[in-house]
């Protein structure tokens, strides 16, 4: 598999991240993001907002590849903007799911030593 060119080491180049986001900022001046912005809703937890604090958020973050476009670009709040970090969205709900199934009092760090990296779900002998 050829890697893709704006890929280093598993983040993008900081050349591509650099060039996105002043796309990104030329998107939020259109009349597109405005009328993305204007119902006031965070694309993840669907709460209303004043449409002024709402952030651009990237569906697949600039530093792993994602790009400024309207396909890639949802109005966010800034809690939700931050918590999902350089994580795909569905990554970030992976994780949540994860901390749930957690017992109380066990970290992430023991969870992952018990089940390991080549764990399945049930068992298949059976």
């Amino acid at each position: 598999m050829v890697a893709d060119s704006r890929m280093y080491e598993g983040f993008s180049d900081p050349e591509h991240v650099k060039r996105e986001r002043a796309k990104a900022q030329e998107l939020r001046k259109s009349s597109w993001w405005k009328q993305q912005v204007g119902p006031g809703r965070c694309h993840h937890c669907g709460a209303k907002f004043p449409k002024e604090v709402l952030t651009l958020d990237h569906l697949i973050p600039l530093s792993r590849g994602g790009k400024s476009t309207k396909k890639n670009c949802v109005p966010a709040c800034k809690p939700c903007n931050s918590k999902k970090g350089h994580l795909f969205s569905v990554e970030k709900t992976f994780l949540q799911m994860e901390s749930e199934r957690r017992p109380e009092g066990e970290s992430e760090r023991q969870t992952e030593s018990l089940v390991g990296s080549d764990s399945t779900p049930f068992d298949e002998s059976t």
